[in-house]
């Protein structure tokens, strides 16, 4: 995998995970939280989607390059 390719994956999942955090902190999503203890779905999805791009590009920003 290229590494700038890596670096834009490793920054964008991060910045997806922050905006899921933000969104936790919304009313709607600590209305949810007080009745039901977990935060509503889109927040969920923005954290554990941006954390799962964000390992991918930091994998690929470690994973040595191939030599041929």
């Amino acid at each position: 995998m290229n590494k700038i390719v890596s670096a834009v994956l490793l920054v964008g999942g991060l910045a997806l995970a922050g905006f899921g955090y933000r969104a936790t902190e919304s009313v709607a999503s600590e209305t949810k939280e007080a009745f039901s203890g977990m935060p509503t779905q889109t927040a969920m999805i923005f954290m554990i989607g941006g954390a799962v791009v964000a390992l991918i590009g930091l994998v690929g920003l470690l994973r040595r390059p191939r030599t041929v």
